[in-house]
Parts: structure tokens; C-alpha cells; sequence
């Protein structure tokens, strides 16, 4: 089976933000167990976990696109599933790990994107 070019990018980037949210799961349990308070340590896990979950959502976005190959809706869902996790999860890491307050409000526009790359999707959906 061919594989639309979107559906083949999309499958490749939520592989390796996958992994990357594995490393930095391993990282936050490891190496900064003991170094952050509990509060920021939750922060930097509720990174991985926001950051792992749409890694896994690009995946849902490359069967979308695979499915739906001149989607516009399905390829902008994408990137703004990935914008999402640079935002969110980034912004949380960087909070933590440099604790400077107020990079966490780029948090929530990060939420925001996230919300938004499911419309997105749900409608790529819809009018497939």
C-alpha cells in the first residue's frame, strides 16, 4: 500500500515525539526526582503526558490524512497538534527545568492549540 505523503509525515513526526516523550518521561522520573519540588515535578509529567498522548494523536491525523489525502483540515490539525506540543509540553519543561514563571503562560495557549487541532481533525472528518 502507498501512503500519501501528509499520512507518511505525520506517522514519522508522532514516532519520534513518541520516543522523544519517552526520553523526557525517563528523564523527569530519573534525573529529576529529587532535584524538583513535587509541584514541579507534576508540571514536567503533565508535559509528558499532554506531549505522549499527541504523539499518539499524529497517528490519528496520518490514518485521517491516509484516508483523506487532499484534506487541508487534516494536514492543519498536524501541525497544530505539533505546535500544540511545542507550546504546551514545551513550556511546561522549560518552566521546570529553568523556573522562570512566566514562560507558564504560553501554557494555555498551548491547551488552546491542542483543542483546536481535534476540531480540526473532527472536521477533516466530517466533510471527508
Amino acid at each position: 500500500m502507498i501512503m500519501p505523503a501528509t499520512a507518511k509525515l505525520f506517522a514519522i513526526l508522532g514516532s519520534i515525539l513518541a520516543a522523544l516523550a519517552v526520553i523526557a518521561g525517563a528523564f523527569g522520573a530519573h534525573a529529576l526526582k529529587g532535584r524538583l519540588s513535587a509541584e514541579m515535578l507534576a508540571a514536567f509529567q503533565t508535559g509528558v503526558q499532554y506531549h505522549f498522548l499527541h504523539a499518539l494523536g499524529l497517528f490519528t491525523v496520518a490514518l485521517v490524512a491516509g484516508n483523506f489525502p487532499a484534506s487541508g483540515l487534516a494536514r492543519w490539525s498536524g501541525w497544530s497538534m505539533l505546535l500544540g506540543i511545542v507550546l504546551f509540553s514545551g513550556s511546561l519543561y522549560l518552566l521546570t527545568l529553568t523556573g522562570i514563571r512566566g514562560i507558564g503562560a504560553i501554557t494555555p495557549l498551548g491547551g488552546v492549540v491542542f483543542i483546536l487541532s481535534w476540531l480540526l481533525l473532527a472536521a477533516a472528518v466530517f466533510r471527508g
